[in-house]
Order: C-alpha cells, then sequence, then structure tokens
C-alpha cells in the first residue's frame, strides 16, 4: 500500500488511515489505494468491517487534490472515465460490490470529496470540532462524486441545497441534529468509539452483517410493500444464504444455551 494511505488490520476489523498532510487530498495513487484496501476488505473472509479515517486532527479529507487537477493529472472531462481504481473516487463513492460496513471516524473538517467519501459510509462518528462542507460550485465545479446524489436523502432538501449552492458549513452538532451522522465525541474518543462498534459488528455472524448491507443499500428507496416484494423473489445472495446458514441456527442455540455463539462464516 502507498504511505499516502496506512491500513492496519485488528482482528476482523480493518482500519484505513489517509495519510496526506496537511489536507488528506486525494490523488489518483491515493484513490487507488484507498480501493485496493477495500477490496482487501471485500475479499478477505476474516474481515467483518472496516473503518476510515484521516491522519492528524484539523481535516479528514478535503477531497480531490486540486494540485493534481491544476496538473492534468485529474482530467475534470468526463472524469467517470479516469481508472480511480478499484471503487471509484477514493475506492468508496462507487464501491457497489463492497459487501462488509465501514465506519467514518470523521477526525477534522469534512470538505467536498472528503464529505462524498463520508457518504459512502454506513456509520458516521464525528469528532465534536469537525465541520462539512462543499465548496465546488464557486470553483466552477458539481460534487458529483456522491453528494448531488446522496445528500438530499441524508439532510432535510433545503438545508442540502444550501450546502450544494451556498457552501454552506454544517457543524457536527447540526449534523448530528439532522440525522447525517450517528454521533458526535469528543476528539480523543473518536476511534475509541469507532473501535468499540466495529468490534461490536466483527463479533456479529458475519453473513447476517453482509446480508444487512445488501438489503439495507438494495431497497433503498422502494416502498415497503415493494421492499417485501423484492426480498421474497431471492435477489439478494447474501441474504439468501444467510437465512439457510449454519450461523443461523448456531445464533438461536447460543442464545436458548445463554452461551457466545460460535458462528463460521457458513
Amino acid at each position: 500500500m502507498s504511505e499516502a494511505v496506512i491500513v492496519e488490520r485488528r482482528g476482523g476489523v480493518l482500519e484505513v488511515t489517509i495519510n496526506r498532510p496537511p489536507v488528506n487530498a486525494i490523488d489518483l495513487a491515493t484513490s487507488r489505494a484507498l480501493g485496493a484496501a477495500f477490496a482487501q476488505l471485500r475479499d478477505d473472509p476474516g474481515l467483518r468491517v472496516g473503518i476510515i479515517t484521516g491522519s492528524g486532527d484539523k481535516v479528514f479529507s478535503a477531497g480531490w487534490d486540486l494540485k493534481a487537477v491544476n496538473s492534468g493529472e485529474l482530467q475534470l472531462n468526463r472524469w467517470w472515465e479516469t481508472d480511480y481504481g478499484t471503487g471509484g473516487f477514493a475506492g468508496l463513492t462507487e464501491f457497489w460490490e463492497l459487501n462488509k460496513p465501514v465506519i467514518a471516524a470523521l477526525n477534522g473538517k469534512t470538505i467536498g470529496g472528503g464529505f462524498e467519501i463520508a457518504l459512502s459510509c454506513d456509520l458516521l462518528i464525528a469528532a465534536d470540532h469537525v465541520q462539512f462542507r462543499l465548496p465546488e460550485l464557486p470553483l466552477g465545479l458539481v460534487p458529483d462524486a456522491g453528494a448531488v446524489q446522496r445528500l438530499p436523502r441524508r439532510l432535510p432538501r433545503n438545508i442540502a441545497l444550501e450546502m450544494l449552492y451556498l457552501g454552506r458549513w454544517l457543524s457536527a452538532a447540526e449534523a448530528a441534529h439532522y440525522g447525517l451522522v450517528n454521533a458526535v465525541v469528543p476528539a480523543g474518543e473518536l476511534m475509541i468509539r469507532a473501535r468499540e462498534w466495529a468490534d461490536r459488528i466483527a463479533g456479529a455472524a458475519p453473513l447476517a452483517v453482509q446480508a444487512m448491507k445488501e438489503v439495507t443499500a438494495g431497497i433503498e428507496g422502494l416502498s415497503p410493500r415493494k421492499a417485501y416484494e423484492v426480498m421474497r423473489a431471492g435477489g439478494f445472495a447474501a441474504y439468501e444464504r444467510m437465512l439457510c446458514s449454519g450461523d443461523a441456527e448456531e445464533g438461536v442455540k447460543a442464545f436458548v444455551d445463554k452461551r457466545a455463539a460460535d458462528f463460521k462464516s457458513q
């Protein structure tokens, strides 16, 4: 892995740190290294959950490296045809095949493409000094690596449009108020909380975790009736495997026997 991306394995948890001070901006090499890290999370059966964070305590990520854009390394014209590596920009924004959850541990300002990385994650924990912003419009750009697609679904539409059109700053407290982040904690407790949550997920039945990720993504935006229909039609492979798994039987037996379950991913 690139030094710009630090990858550490802790049991069933893969911790990924963007390490490009001062603002942890993403160039092509960093994007590809992030994609490789999250491909490892997907492909390694011993890994259950990921955490992504940034180095330092001031900026989680400022998103695209504008110096790389200015130099011509990143082409704005039809940027989606650029090879950003597995998972699209920053390894997460279009990683539809990632079958395990990722926790964003937001350690500082979460700006532009960095905000889009966060929006790609399943659970978001923010340090209490974190602020969010989308500064693209004054630069002649649109935040189209996830913000225009996801943010109006996560915030009240008018607040999302303020951020998109006006570059409005959103504090961690406001983000929690609107349900954009799951928790706000003192900076010193950020990784403690992220690791606690990751360990809880890693201790659950792996097939059930993968099924949860698959189903919640697959039924997003559907009516309850349509969601039932889609699930019952057998279109979710991980969900079907989970229903027929030994782990499902083991979980029930362990509950009845009042003991810890011994899940085997089968």
